[in-house]
């Protein structure tokens, strides 16, 4: 969805090393890691956080490797999974800020129609997460009660 309202290509990204089992560098096993996984969610840190303090702090290069589970699953099974998915989470916390700025500043056009774009990803996740069931059928974004609705 990065590049959906422009007529730019994007970027190219690298590509992970095709690895079937950690590096002998990685110290960490199972089920440490699993509980630095639950302990940094508690402290309300997102999956994606989560994946980048592993990797830099605790020396965890790639946590499906180690558990063969990605983050999420392993907090979706522990039973305290988010809400809403963290990529819409992000999405709306985004509109939350264009939708401040212009208060501010009326006259902006330029991002009005960033939130225009912005919201038109939201709602377009949310009719994907609702087909695929993780949001329920008569869940709505409205821009008015947005705030509330991120709440952890």
């Amino acid at each position: 969805m990065a590049k959906m309202h422009t007529r730019k290509k994007g970027q190219s990204g690298s590509t992970r090393p095709l690895r079937t089992e950690p590096p002998a560098w990685s110290t960490m096993n199972e089920e440490e890691v699993t509980k630095v996984i639950m302990d940094l969610w508690k402290q309300g840190m997102s999956t994606s956080v989560i994946g980048m303090t592993l990797r830099d702090k605790y020396g965890v290069p790639d946590v499906k490797i180690v558990t063969s589970k990605k983050i999420g699953q392993i907090i979706k099974e522990k039973g305290e999974q988010s809400t809403v998915p963290e990529d819409l989470y992000n999405l709306i916390v985004k509109a939350i800020g264009i939708r401040k700025h212009i208060v501010a500043n009326h006259k902006d056009v330029h991002n009005k129609r960033s939130l225009q774009n912005t919201e038109s990803k939201i709602r377009r996740l949310v009719k994907y997460y609702q087909s695929t069931k993780v949001l329920p059928a008569d869940w709505k974004y409205k821009p008015e009660t947005a705030e509330m609705m991120i709440t952890r």
